[in-house]
């Protein structure tokens, strides 16, 4: 289940399957309409020359002109789409380009000019004149000549889009939203039962005496996901303890231990091709992160769009403050959130041992770069400061309070440190000032 999830989710987000499902409805409208014509009177038609006037020979002149500007058309699209891509990854991050891909309006465009000259194909391989005894399919035609009327709002509509899709802040909200609909769907997320503190203390003990076996992985990549149910099931019939030992998002090379497994009662034995087999079906690995699973990744392209920003040869400090605007809203989001504990039972022994996220981990994810890249730039430290405090305000808890402490500690050490001016450092201190009484609380 977990590998066709994969497969679909990899096909839905591919320039060539809507394209491809257009075309195939395409040829058959092309095919219903070229039958609906066969089966009925065409006497009525000579009451409106204006739309069915057209002889055999005038309706081939406009289906090729149709078919041939639409497929001038198309190359004109993808030449467009493959040049956006290439500067979105050049002036922002490489790592926003699935989200291009998976725009649904650049497949139906992409899709739309090629049934177009799908449909004129179909349709003009019916039409005889003279010898050949007459046929013109008259509604098939017209539909030929509606579509193409059809296509200059789509190509105007397409223009207006990828217009609006290059700017920064598009961008930029656009993978906010995606990692706003990630954070929801994952936290809180449960794996089993969430093991009790005396029952964790007692297997965390017990852990150094249990024969951990390691699992290998059989393929190269990052963990895109994991079927948290097949794990749990697993776990059951070993009757054991699995122990995660990459979480979403890591990097495993083939080889290394995916999991490690032991058994309560015993050693593990010997690993079978088949519980190999049945660990690697639990994970995806694949050649990038994704973010169905991994929220940490929308930060991560929101981080790598600042710092493209702050690079010396782009320099865009406005963008850099939009992108920290928006990692602030989105540990907002996080900071009232539960995050699940690594043990989880099942239901009265721990089953799982696993790798899960901490805020203070998607916290430093973050800040820390962005701070080391925004030597002496005030803009971009009061605009963390300001961050830290829309994220102050969503949460009570003492650990997660000491995290943005410590990373209003470390801006102001670098303000102290690169800022050139005392008007500037004393921006940075005031604003300092009006936050720490908040996170002291």
């Amino acid at each position: 289940m977990n590998q066709l999830r994969a497969l679909w989710q990899n096909v839905n987000a591919s320039l060539w399957f809507v394209p491809t499902l257009m075309v195939a409805g395409a040829i058959a409208l092309a095919f219903a309409l070229v039958f609906l014509d066969a089966g009925m009177s065409h006497d009525w038609l000579a009451e409106y020359p204006l739309l069915f006037g057209a002889g055999a020979d005038g309706a081939r002149g406009m289906l090729t002109a149709i078919g041939s500007s639409m497929v001038t058309v198309a190359a004109l699209i993808f030449s467009l789409t493959l040049s956006t891509l290439a500067q979105v990854s050049s002036q922002y991050t490489s790592r926003v380009l699935r989200n291009f891909m998976r725009d649904r309006a650049n497949q139906v465009v992409l899709g739309f000019f090629v049934s177009i000259f799908v449909y004129c194909l179909i349709v003009l391989r019916t039409i005889r004149g003279g010898d050949e005894g007459r046929f013109i399919p008259s509604l098939a035609v017209l539909m030929g000549l509606v579509l193409a009327l059809v296509s200059i709002g789509v190509l105007i509509f397409f223009i207006h889009h990828m217009a609006t899709a290059i700017q920064a802040s598009s961008i930029i909200r656009h993978a906010t939203e995606e990692t706003q609909a990630a954070i929801g769907r994952l936290f809180p997320n449960q794996l089993g039962e969430e093991a009790d503190p005396e029952q964790a203390q007692d297997l965390l003990t017990q852990a150094g005496e249990f024969r951990w076996r390691p699992v290998p992985a059989r393929a190269t990549g990052y963990v895109q996901s994991l079927d948290e149910e097949a794990l749990l099931r697993l776990a059951r019939q070993l009757a054991g303890v699995v122990r995660m030992e990459h979480g979403i998002g890591s990097f495993v090379a083939r080889g290394a231990a995916l999991v490690s497994v032991a058994r309560y009662e015993g050693t593990a034995g010997a690993l079978s091709e088949e519980l190999t087999a049945q660990v690697n079906d639990c994970f995806r690995l694949g050649s990038q992160r994704t973010i169905e699973q991994d929220a940490g990744f929308g930060l991560r392209q929101l981080v790598d769009i600042a710092l493209k920003a702050l690079s010396p040869g782009i320099n865009d400090t406005t963008t850099a403050i939009i992108g920290i605007d928006h990692l602030g809203a989105l540990l907002a989001q996080l900071a009232d959130r539960r995050f699940e504990g690594p043990l989880r039972a099942d239901p009265d022994r721990v089953r799982i041992i696993a790798v899960r996220p901490t805020f203070e981990k998607y916290v430093a994810t973050a800040f820390d770069q962005i701070r080391l890249s925004a030597d002496g730039n005030a803009a971009v430290y009061l605009r963390l400061l300001t961050a830290l405090a829309t994220i102050g305000q969503r949460t009570h808890a003492a650990e997660r309070r000491q995290a943005l402490r410590q990373q209003a500690d470390l801006i102001a050490e670098a303000a102290r440190r690169t800022l050139p001016t005392d008007y500037e450092r004393e921006q940075v201190r005031q604003r300092l000032e009006e936050l720490l009484p908040g996170l002291n609380d």
